[in-house]
């Protein structure tokens, strides 16, 4: 393949160009097995796509697939395995320079590719991810902040439950790159008891596209209000369910 921009050789599909400095890959999708991982590469979406051609459109998109594998090990030597695979993989994404990437599968598989890259990352589940994703992409359009997580924490209840945990839960969602701001509200510890530990659950988006978190430790209940980028009801319910997917690899749910 060569590059989209100067025409210099790649060495493989999607890789970011040493000649020219731009990148080719925009986003990827990641879909993992515990065997198997495979990266499809997504060119930029198209500036003013049109509906006879959107289907052309997302075909040109697609850039290219690369897999990569790996032998599962069992016990000790399970750990090395895993984090040697997932160290492949973010290899390969590390090479495109993508703005995201989208990922489905084996969690365990995903969570460890999530600790040795840092890219924004967002949860897909589907049949065919590539086209939930192409579609996703097209009808999305939302700010990123760059601002780091604990900037973005704000309020005047400065209190979290669950001490440490619940500050990580909190840095959690704010790292998210659609999080303006996590909002701390008030403790409510009347709640029924739990000896399920720490747990945190992102609540159905507002009509502005705004959701709520819930951290829940014992009795003690915490609501936190978290403003997004979104500007509506169905983008807020597409970050809640990134929210949740990140509680989830984080083991918060």
């Amino acid at each position: 393949m060569e590059c989209r921009h100067c025409a210099s050789p790649l060495e493989k599909p999607g890789d970011f160009c040493l000649v020219c400095r731009e990148t080719n890959t925009e986003a990827i999708v990641l879909e993992a097995a515990r065997d198997r991982a495979t990266i499809t590469m997504l060119a930029d979406e198209p500036d003013e796509p049109t509906a006879r051609d959107a289907e052309i459109d997302a075909d040109e998109q697609v850039l290219g697939e690369t897999a990569i594998t790996t032998t599962p090990e069992d016990g000790e030597n399970e750990p090395i395995e895993l984090r040697n695979f997932a160290g492949l993989i973010g290899d390969e994404i590390r090479r495109k320079r993508p703005e995201e990437v989208y990922a489905g599968g084996v969690r365990t598989v995903i969570r460890a590719v999530r600790e040795d890259i840092h890219h924004p990352f967002y949860r897909v589940d589907d049949d065919d991810p590539v086209r939930a994703v192409l579609e996703r992409r097209g009808n999305r359009a939302l700010d990123v902040v760059e601002t780091p997580p604990a900037e973005k924490i704000s309020g005047s209840h400065s209190t979290l439950i669950g001490g440490r945990t619940g500050m990580r839960a909190i840095h959690t969602v704010a790292d998210h790159p659609h999080v303006k701001k996590v909002i701390p509200g008030p403790i409510d510890a009347g709640g029924k008891g739990s000896q399920s530990g720490m747990r945190a659950k992102v609540t159905r988006a507002d009509d502005g596209g705004n959701v709520r978190m819930l951290l829940r430790n014992g009795s003690s209940v915490q609501e936190n209000r978290v403003v997004t980028t979104a500007r509506d009801r169905e983008m807020g319910e597409r970050i809640r369910d990134d929210l949740n997917d990140v509680l989830a690899d984080s083991e918060f749910q």
